[in-house]
């Protein structure tokens, strides 16, 4: 385990994520079995596994993206070797890299874009990978009545665990849809898979619903539990 918390397909060659930075073809391949990325957010990584130090500092030279990536259920008898993993993934900017006296390091990574792997290559200590950039296209904004039926939501969702608090900011309206929908697919506190299944919806609009679903899901579990109390 390597942390401590915590548009159209397009061709081969050099792809341009929406930030206009340029992701390598063929990039390291980071599979964990508890993380998802997702474009527009940001996660902090600690490093501390040989090959991916070598990883971290190859990535650092060169490209500077790692693909995350989640691990397929049985992981664990082959974790040291190539176990399965999901073959959407979403590219990570290495942004900040705070190397540590032991070697270890402490990493920020950048959400970009999703992508599909295309093949997978062994000649490092690590896993590398050909990949296709899945880019949703232009749509960054959702349907008003989407929006709303989310926000409404997520609200009783933190008002039956008394925190509201803690997400306020997210009621804004100037909080863009395509980070509230991102950001709030990262820390909703549902399984990697329920997070695999958010990542791989096929539009934004399908991620806001498939989360309300979901919420509203978490608050049917959460009310049956209280009654079996």
């Amino acid at each position: 385990m390597q942390t401590d918390h915590g548009r159209e397909h397009q061709g081969h060659g050099q792809r341009q994520s929406a930030t206009i930075f340029s992701i390598p073809a063929r990039i390291p391949v980071f599979p964990l079995p508890n993380v998802v990325l997702f474009p527009k957010t940001y996660l902090p990584l600690h490093i501390f596994e040989p090959r991916y130090r070598t990883m971290i500092s190859d990535a650092a030279m060169s490209g500077q993206c790692i693909g995350m990536a989640l691990l397929k259920e049985g992981w664990e008898s082959d974790y040291y070797g190539h176990p399965p993993m999901f073959s959407m993934g979403c590219v990570g900017r290495l942004v900040s890299v705070q190397p540590l006296a032991d070697g270890r390091s402490n990493i920020l990574l950048q959400g970009l874009e999703r992508f599909e792997i295309e093949r997978e290559w062994y000649d490092k200590p690590y896993r590398e990978a050909t990949i296709a950039v899945t880019v949703r296209g232009t749509e960054t904004a959702l349907d008003p009545a989407v929006r709303q039926r989310l926000l409404a939501t997520l609200e009783a969702y933190l008002r039956s665990r008394d925190d509201v608090a803690t997400w306020q900011e997210f009621f804004r309206e100037e909080v863009s849809d395509e980070i509230f929908v991102n950001t709030l697919s990262t820390y909703l506190e549902c399984t990697p898979l329920e997070k695999q299944f958010l990542l791989e919806a096929d539009s934004l609009h399908q991620q806001a619903r498939r989360l309300s679903d979901l919420i509203e899901l978490m608050m049917h579990d959460q009310s049956g539990a209280k009654g079996r109390g």
